[in-house]
């Protein structure tokens, strides 16, 4: 019913000049999602307050409500189009007056999980690119013909939503770090099982497709009570997400898959020292795809034990550290990580096998995600309930699987849910296979803690470097010697 009407936005949205790539596609009809989809909310709870007889505290001033400046109506319930900005009234008003009043939100309160804290910081966040007030009133008339009343309304929805955010995806530059193939996230949650009442985290949640699928995973478990619904809808799934774009994304993903205030900060996790982290800060479960490839300032490493400029490595060690005693997490890492020498690598593997109880690794062939060449891992692991030094079991043996799809994969022929039910069903019992096999952590050289082991059936975790991630190690060498240099330099 509404993939016209995508389509429709679409159009229009290429005609624009400050509309170039599907970033800012889904950036800019993600703004104005969110404001239709405030309207619809704010509508049903007027209704829900005067059947119970009770007033309702708009939170948005009656100028810039959707019904006000974007889509008011006739006695027919037909836009009425005499009233309706258009043109470069309607642009005027969305830049000068609109987005200023909006991202006001900011500061009204202090708590980040309001819905008024989110429209603050996602009018602060990003800016209107649609620079024709006519282009900008076509899709405002596509938008409004859209519903977010029913489930079955929000279900289709959030299925079009996702397939552009995948198309952003798809089309490489930075789209690609948004996009994580669902159909591996739900077999990462097959194996980590999360429970209602568990807190599910991710700390580099992207367009928040960890946090979605583990929302449907719970929301679709037997026999859950009203009171098992108000715990997903409010205390169950957290995220943390530090590029503005990805930030927006996140909520509007979250909100089409029904959760209405959604729990995401926007801020960078890696700047939050660890040693700073309490109990009551842990979370159940994490999931995540971390950035791969970054390289992190000095300061920034100052607040992890294990000192290196990889953004993947220092957010591996912020999700060791958030992760509960007797906690699960499964983490998504470049293959690469199981092998490199450098002290970085050595020195996590070892925190990693010796605090935590690295169960499973799961090899993912190329091509598992599009547009990236690089071959990732996704590591399995559980935070014992005691800790090593009281007794509790560190890693004894890892379960490697390598995933071979029997097939290239690509933009037409993409990981599916049938490619990883072989993994799924043989990790339940840890089963050797010609994919499978089991490795005793006391085999393990001390010196390197290598994992690249050869598969006892022939063949092995492959984990030669692509060109592009030798360079990046280059660049990564040349920033820390020309630091080095400075330093010597101001002695």
């Amino acid at each position: 019913m509404f993939e016209q009407i995508f389509k429709n936005i679409d159009d229009a949205l290429r005609k624009e000049a400050g509309c170039t790539t599907e970033l800012d596609y889904t950036e800019q009809t993600s703004w104005l999602l969110f404001l239709k989809y405030l309207d619809d909310l704010e509508t049903s709870k007027q209704l829900e307050a005067a059947l119970d007889g009770k007033p309702y505290s708009y939170i948005l001033d009656e100028p810039y409500r959707w019904g006000t400046w974007a889509a008011p109506k006739d006695a027919n319930g037909a836009i009425d189009h005499n009233k309706a900005l258009s043109g470069d009234d309607l642009h005027d008003f969305v830049n000068d007056n609109l987005f200023r009043y909006l991202s006001g939100f900011v500061q009204k309160t202090a708590d980040e999980n309001t819905i008024e804290k989110k429209i603050g910081i996602i009018f602060s966040s990003i800016k209107n690119k649609i620079a024709s007030g006519y282009t900008l009133r076509d899709i405002i008339d596509s938008i409004d013909s859209l519903r977010f009343q029913s489930q079955a309304e929000k279900h289709e929805l959030s299925e079009l939503y996702e397939a552009k955010i995948k198309n952003m995806g798809n089309a490489g530059r930075n789209g690609g770090e948004y996009y994580t193939p669902r159909p591996l996230i739900r077999a990462m949650i097959q194996v980590v099982k999360p429970k209602v009442g568990e807190k599910v985290y991710d700390g580099a949640c992207g367009s928040a497709g960890f946090l979605c699928e583990a929302y449907d995973y719970l929301r679709n478990q037997p026999n859950l009570t009203v009171a098992d619904v108000q715990t997903l809808q409010t205390a169950t799934f957290y995220g943390k997400e530090k590029k503005s774009l990805a930030y927006v994304i996140a909520i509007i993903n979250l909100i089409l898959h029904g959760i209405e205030a959604p729990n995401i900060l926007h801020t960078n996790t890696l700047t939050e020292n660890l040693a700073d982290v309490q109990n009551k800060d842990r979370f159940d479960v994490i999931l995540a795809n971390p950035p791969f490839g970054g390289k992190e300032r000095k300061e920034i490493q100052q607040n992890f034990d294990i000192r290196t400029g990889e953004t993947a490595f220092l957010f591996l060690q912020h999700f060791i550290k958030m992760l509960k005693a007797g906690g699960r997490a499964a983490v998504v890492i470049k293959n690469t990580f199981l092998s490199n020498t450098d002290n970085a690598s050595v020195s996590l593997r070892k925190l990693l096998l010796e605090s935590c109880n690295l169960h499973t690794v799961l090899d993912c062939p190329s091509g598992t995600f599009q547009g990236a060449g690089l071959k990732t891992v996704v590591l399995f692991f559980d935070k014992p309930v005691l800790s090593v030094a009281d007794g509790g079991a560190a890693t004894e043996k890892v379960w490697f699987y390598s995933l071979d799809v029997g097939r290239n994969m690509g933009k037409t022929n993409p990981l599916n849910d049938a490619d990883l039910l072989d993994f799924v069903d043989l990790q339940k019992t840890f089963a050797e296979s010609s994919k499978s096999w089991r490795v005793d952590v006391t085999g393990i050289d001390r010196k390197t803690y290598d994992l690249s082991v050869k598969n006892p059936a022939g063949g092995e975790v492959i984990v030669h470097r692509s060109p592009l991630e030798i360079m990046d190690e280059i660049s990564g060498l040349d920033l820390e010697s020309a630091e080095v240099l400075a330093t010597i330099a101001n002695r």
